[in-house]
């Protein structure tokens, strides 16, 4: 059954055709991959799906409803949570205030209130332990190292409870002990019944963790397979090597 359902979405930018009738789907409960090589269009499908940008024409339907058109908070209540491919922390907040102003219940305007309620800290603090850095949950954001605001931002998005994670490039800039941790705590989450869809440029990681792969070229859907499918096909090769 798809979860999400992307219809012959378009949009451009002053003449530039971004993304052209594109259309996918993501299964429930699956890790799917979204790949291919610079000014693909991958980024911007996210920014259409997530509602930060108006598409031009086509639709998005998540769980049988449309969302195409709605605010980003709104779909982000309605079960999508992303990230970005640069860290969006607030670096003046702790590490846990930058979890709670992803809450479902509370947010970033209640912030001003007086007090966090104890359930968002509780369950801030178990999703700080589950990406393994819960000591840091009194530390400025502005203080984390790159690595560590990666684990922030991952952990954060899990705030909202949400049925499907869109990650940004979520192996860029990371060392290998560290994308590892990250590997297995999507795989982790996915065996909870958590869907994926991911950008990403690094290959070994796309073919350990996703099935299926959908690489994308010149704004629109080049090819879409198992791993194996994707690697063996010519016209993916020729989209990254230009030939």
């Amino acid at each position: 059954m798809a979860l999400l359902e992307i219809k012959g979405l378009n949009k451009s930018f002053g003449g530039i055709q971004a993304v052209e009738n594109c259309t996918f789907s993501v299964e429930a409960g699956s890790i799917v991959s979204l790949i291919g090589p610079n000014g693909a269009g991958k980024t911007t499908v996210f920014n259409l799906v997530t509602g930060l940008m108006p598409l031009d024409s086509g639709s998005v339907y998540f769980d049988g409803r449309k969302i195409s058109g709605l605010q980003p908070h709104q779909i982000t209540h309605m079960g999508i949570s992303r990230t970005f491919q640069i860290t969006r922390d607030l670096q003046e907040l702790t590490v846990l205030e930058n979890m709670v102003v992803q809450s479902k219940i509370k947010g970033f305007w209640d912030m001003f209130g007086t007090s966090m309620l104890k359930e968002e800290e509780d369950r801030a603090m178990d999703l700080l332990t589950f990406v393994g850095i819960d000591h840091l949950a009194n530390e400025k954001s502005k203080n984390l190292s790159y690595g560590q605001k990666k684990l922030l931002e991952f952990a954060s998005v899990l705030m909202s409870d949400p049925h499907m994670i869109m990650l940004d490039e979520p192996a860029g800039g990371v060392n290998p002990t560290l994308l590892e941790s990250i590997i297995d705590r999507i795989l982790q989450l996915n065996k909870k019944g958590i869907t994926f869809l991911i950008v990403e440029h690094n290959m070994d990681f796309v073919m350990k963790i996703s099935n299926p792969v959908i690489c994308m070229a010149y704004g629109t859907v080049l090819a879409q397979g198992s791993p194996k499918e994707i690697q063996d096909d010519k016209r993916v090769l020729e989209a990254y090597l230009g030939e």
